[in-house]
């Protein structure tokens, strides 16, 4: 016991959210509660590696039903627990063979219900990997650091974007919000958030570059703050961005959490967009993340 509380149920787990990773505990969490948004989450490595290791463990379980049995298969030398479980893929996974078949009652009753988990787990399996694939993504690419510097002789944060993907997000939305470690009248810290208004927070097609503008002015919780006071406060920036997927015919969302330490002040980024000799725009990507002094 620790505290009152088992072990299990105090057992500390490390989460990220955004940029930030938060230590969580206290909190009884059953993995099989959650298991379809374990699967939805899961890496695509740790996906197929679980996949692999859940069919394994099946026809293990089922080969030792077999074996248990007497000769309830035909053409199973000595009764080698290793056919029963090649016998045991060829029916989970529906194959069917033919070199080995039930031949008992035993046999056939646990056939049958290896057929049927085998039918389920396929059907469960398929709905997953089709959701993984189908599931929206926007191919966004956000600038490593934010920067203040002066854009048309005013004070602006400024966020640069792109769509990587190279076709049309049609009515694109975004939306800049800052958080800050703040202490209530009562002496309680508190983390609070409030959204910095944007120039521009839409765009008819976003189709290459897009650099959000936030001005830093008497009305922006920014106002007056120093690289200092973004570090007392534990400031952090999040973007969203939204929008159709021309493509996908989907809506598609991204986001982009940045520290206080990335922001860089007296800053400006390096322009990526040019015209050819035949007129055509150019994108550089490889400086897309580059900043100069202004």
């Amino acid at each position: 016991m620790f505290n009152g509380r088992s072990e299990r149920t105090a057992k500390a787990r490390i989460v990220r959210l955004g940029g930030r990773e938060i230590i969580a505990e206290g909190a009884h969490l059953d993995f099989r509660a959650d298991l379809s948004h374990r699967c939805m989450t899961a890496s695509w490595p740790a996906f197929i590696i679980g996949a692999a290791l859940v069919f394994l463990g099946f026809n293990a379980i089922f080969a030792s039903f077999y074996w248990l049995g007497d000769q309830p298969i035909a053409n199973v030398p000595a009764g080698a627990y290793i056919d029963y479980f090649y016998f045991s893929i060829e029916t989970l996974s529906t194959a069917g063979y033919g070199d080995m078949h039930p031949q008992t009652h035993y046999g056939h009753f646990v056939a049958t219900i290896e057929l049927f988990t085998g039918i389920f787990s396929m059907s469960l399996m398929t709905g997953l990997i089709f959701a993984r694939f189908s599931r929206p993504s926007a191919r966004l690419l956000f600038a490593n650091n934010p920067v203040i510097s002066n854009h048309e002789g005013l004070r602006t944060l400024m966020i640069r974007l792109a769509n990587e993907r190279h076709d049309i997000i049609g009515n694109a939305t975004a939306r800049l919000w800052m958080f800050k470690n703040v202490v209530t009248a009562e002496g309680k810290p508190l983390r609070r958030f409030c959204e910095l208004p944007l120039l521009r927070n839409e765009s008819p097609a976003l189709a290459l570059s897009w650099t959000l503008l936030h001005v830093v002015d008497e009305n922006s919780p920014l106002y007056g703050m120093t690289s200092e006071d973004l570090e007392a406060g534990d400031v952090s920036l999040a973007v969203v961005v939204s929008g159709y997927d021309v493509v996908a015919a989907q809506t598609v969302h991204a986001r982009q959490s940045y520290a206080y330490h990335t922001i860089r002040f007296g800053h400006h980024y390096v322009d990526v967009l040019d015209v050819d000799e035949n007129g055509r725009v150019r994108i550089d990507y490889s400086r897309f993340h580059d900043t100069a002094e202004s």
